[in-house]
């Protein structure tokens, strides 16, 4: 191994041991008490050295959210892959994302406040985390691509960003849940995604196409100016 190479791997190591120990603080004394000082000394390194691989403790995070999102793409892929209609496509795509975030969800849990107000930058809402929210609604566009249900085609276009939100719903119940093992998130899962998966078949019939007009109407409100 050359002695660049060995140098990018150490620093990998070194910003590695920084972001774990900065999660590990954030599920044991929460996001806005841990200190990046807090953060240096759990993870061997001085602040400085901390303050280098990562500017604050927004910006850990926001790795923690590229780096689980990149490491649950082949696995998103290999659900889809193997799952057949709609509401199984739905419901194991967003079991994949409880998966992937389980040994992290008292972090998640830390950063509830701020995931609610979409103008902090580590809210899923936010422009900063735009990229990663892009690519999470891709996947559902692909949930609905041979799905086996008839998607009309003015909702097509809307259909993956609403799927995405209701994701977003199961995700914070499932964080809050303190049922064992969050027994109660599995099952509101299940049914969920039959309900979701039913009123978009209904959606489908020609009786239905004042209710959809309403409901895009409803859709552009939510939207905003966002484009």
């Amino acid at each position: 191994m050359s002695t660049a190479a060995k140098t990018a791997t150490k620093s990998e190591e070194t910003g590695l041991k920084i972001l774990n120990a900065a999660l590990e603080l954030f599920r044991q004394q929460g996001f806005e008490i841990a200190t990046m000082r807090d953060i240096a000394q759990k993870a061997g390194v001085a602040t400085g050295a901390a303050y280098y691989y990562y500017p604050s403790k927004d910006a850990i995070v926001m790795d923690f959210y590229r780096r689980s999102c990149a490491a649950m793409q082949p696995h998103i892929g290999e659900t889809l892959d193997r799952s057949r209609g709609l509401e199984t496509r739905l419901r194991e795509l967003i079991r994949v994302k409880l998966e992937q975030f389980g040994p992290n969800r008292a972090v998640l849990r830390a950063l509830l406040r701020n995931g609610a107000d979409p103008r902090h930058p580590l809210s899923p809402f936010s422009e900063e985390t735009k990229e990663i929210r892009a690519i999470d609604i891709a996947w559902f566009e692909r949930v609905l691509v041979d799905c086996g249900t008839r998607i009309p085609n003015d909702l097509a276009p809307s259909l993956p960003g609403v799927l995405w939100f209701f994701q977003m719903g199961v995700i914070l119940f499932w964080v809050i849940d303190e049922s064992p093992e969050q027994a109660r998130t599995s099952k509101l899962l299940d049914l969920s995604c039959k309900a979701v998966t039913t009123l978009i078949r209904l959606s489908a019939l020609p009786l239905m196409r004042p209710v959809r007009k309403t409901a895009l109407q409803l859709i552009e409100i939510v939207k905003g100016d966002e484009r």
